[in-house]
């Protein structure tokens, strides 16, 4: 991930209602959640919703499938790996031993098997 896209991706997440979105839309994954069910469960009017759901998928953080007459919202998983990537790409000046304690707290939730389908169906 280059600067500009990490500063477009950050922009998009710079806003409490964007992140908020982007954080239940995580919650959810591999589904996904239709638009107006975002809205229900942040309590965020459909047309102010749909704005800031336009910011994230411009940003490349998700993307929208319909399916029917839905649309639904899911993360762009490898859009926030590469993300988180370029945070943290060159942490603790080579002393990997520092990170132990980060990487530690994400493997509760991505075990190996578990990324690797969600890697598939992020394509």
């Amino acid at each position: 991930m280059d600067t500009d896209k990490a500063l477009a991706s950050f922009a998009a997440l710079s806003q409490p209602t964007r992140l908020d979105v982007f954080r239940l839309l995580v919650l959810h994954e591999p589904e996904g959640l239709p638009a107006g069910e975002v809205a229900r469960q942040l309590d965020v009017p459909h047309n102010t919703l749909s704005s800031h759901l336009g910011i994230l998928v411009r940003s490349g953080l998700i993307k929208a499938e319909r399916q029917s007459r839905q649309i639904i919202y899911r993360v762009r998983l490898t859009s926030a790996r590469e993300l988180a990537a370029f945070i943290l790409k060159d942490c603790c000046g080579g002393r990997p031993e520092v990170c132990v304690p980060l990487i530690a707290d994400l493997e509760p939730c991505c075990t190996p098997a578990s990324n690797a389908a969600r890697e598939a169906s992020d394509a």
